[in-house]
């Protein structure tokens, strides 16, 4: 059985909500989540590429959300 890490865990909790925003207010609640995973994680070392993972599914929202 996998347990999930706590980061692990975040990082699947801000994935669901940036997914889950249709408005732009939303997405901007959004982006202050990924900026204050960011700064939470960064101080132990996150692999770069949540980071990178991140940014990329906010902007694919960004998108839908203005069509």
């Amino acid at each position: 059985m996998l347990t999930l890490t706590a980061i692990d865990q975040s990082y699947h909790k801000v994935i669901t909500t940036i997914e889950s925003c249709n408005t732009k207010e939303q997405l901007e609640c959004a982006s202050k989540m990924v900026e204050n995973f960011k700064f939470l994680y960064r101080k132990i070392g996150y692999p770069k590429m949540l980071s990178y993972n991140l940014n990329e599914v906010l902007n694919k929202q960004r998108i839908i959300c203005q069509s």
